[in-house]
């Protein structure tokens, strides 16, 4: 697919066209709205910078955005100094998981330093293209899980519901990268849409749906609210998710209107996708202070990954600042093995020590669940610190947060065996 067209106006939703393109013609009324959004004195300053032509009101308007992101060598070279093995790696980049960036989010990395932690995920380097023991394009196994294209049906009582493959910005370990961006056998239109409401609609054990994609909140607002009131209508479908990296990286996507809509379809959950500290600015805090105010609970997930939120420090920082945005941290995800991804990726061991950093140390609010993903279609499995010593007679063997032993008088299993 051509990426440049990625960005074209979409058809309405009646007219079964692809919906992976966000739509971008904006009205004055709209314009005057998005220009309450608040801008960080960094962002302004980017702007001025590389953007001189663009005016406060485009800035905040996140179909410009979009228009604007940054997707090739050229578009990067013009902002970052690139080192000698991202330039390499821009240039064989082909297929999907293009190069997309907003200049939003490209306002927060370090136009000089290849090693600072968001530009590390969304720049590629040379260790992408390296094919290491156990990954594949497909770890997690959901195209085998398809009831129907783009819906997984793994857990019992719920669907994962996949309903663009746009993102609007690329993060360089996405799970789903063979089919995000364009490109690859994967299509997204209204008629793979049906199918799958259809789906949901005959299998009365479906109780709870999550939207993912690419990214859900890039669809035209209209569109989406198409595909909510349809699921809203099934009668056992009990609460939807949708699953979104855009409040971070595009916050001006969370209108007013856009909120006004999500509320008509409660219970509605949210779950953010969270990288690292550096992500949580003003703008960030509009728009998640939006989505709670309009009575969505958030929670976040955030994939550990080697040299940028994985060491205690910086994730306990991470969790007090999602606190304080009324977001809850919820999953700590083992990096997939998705192929082109092992220079991300951090033993096991690191992801135990960081709950033990948390748990007991900060409010329990604070602390993730730490999950492997299971390969193959496994499932999520939940992963501890070894809190449950052993038995002692009647006694449980505990170890608290401090690493002392306690026994916990639990003669259950005596009792039940009498």
């Amino acid at each position: 697919m051509d990426h440049e067209r990625e960005a074209a106006e979409a058809e309405p939703p009646s007219s079964g066209a692809a919906l992976a393109r966000p739509v971008f013609p904006t009205t004055v009324k709209e314009r005057e709205r998005t220009a309450a959004f608040p801008q960080s004195e960094r962002a302004r300053a980017f702007r001025r910078r590389h953007f001189p032509q663009a005016s406060a009101e485009d800035w905040n308007d996140w179909r410009w955005q979009l228009r604007q992101r940054i997707r090739d060598l050229a578009g990067l070279e013009r902002i970052f100094r690139l080192s000698a093995d991202e330039r390499e790696a821009v240039a064989r980049q082909t297929g999907p998981l293009p190069v997309g960036i907003t200049p939003y989010y490209a306002s927060l990395f370090s136009d000089v330093d290849a090693s600072q932690p968001l530009r590390r995920t969304h720049i590629p380097v040379g260790d992408e293209y390296l094919r290491m023991p156990g990954e594949s394009d497909d770890p997690l196994g959901e195209d085998h899980d398809a009831a129907v294209p783009g819906l997984v049906h793994r857990y019992p009582d719920r669907v994962l519901f996949l309903t663009t493959g746009f993102c609007s910005t690329y993060c360089r370990y996405c799970t789903r990268s063979r089919m995000v961006g364009g490109g690859g056998e994967y299509t997204f239109n209204l008629a793979q849409w049906q199918r799958a409401i259809d789906y949901i609609a005959a299998h009365p054990q479906i109780r709870d749906v999550l939207l993912s994609g690419g990214d859900p909140l890039t669809i035209a607002t209209d569109k989406l609210e198409w595909l909510l009131s349809r699921l809203r209508a099934i009668k056992h479908v009990e609460f939807l998710r949708i699953g979104t990296k855009v409040p971070l990286v595009l916050p001006q996507r969370v209108t007013r209107d856009l909120v006004r809509m999500l509320r008509r379809y409660h219970p509605l959950w949210m779950s953010l996708h969270v990288t690292h500290p550096d992500e949580l600015t003003p703008e960030v805090a509009e728009s998640t202070a939006r989505l709670a105010d309009a009575g969505i609970p958030l929670g976040s997930q955030t994939v550990l990954l080697r040299g940028i939120n994985d060491d205690i420090d910086t994730m306990r920082r991470m969790m007090h600042a999602l606190l304080k945005l009324r977001v809850k941290p919820y999953y700590l995800y083992q990096c997939d093995p998705i192929t082109g991804s092992s220079h991300f990726r951090t033993p096991v061991e690191t992801g135990l020590a960081i709950i033990r950093g948390l748990r007991g140390h900060t409010t329990g609010y604070a602390v993730p669940h730490f999950v492997i993903d299971a390969p193959g279609g496994g499932g999520k499995v939940p992963l501890l610190p070894d809190y449950v010593v052993g038995r002692d007679g009647d006694d449980l063997l505990l170890r608290n947060f401090e690493g002392q032993l306690y026994r916990y008088h639990d003669p259950a299993l005596t009792c039940a065996s009498a």
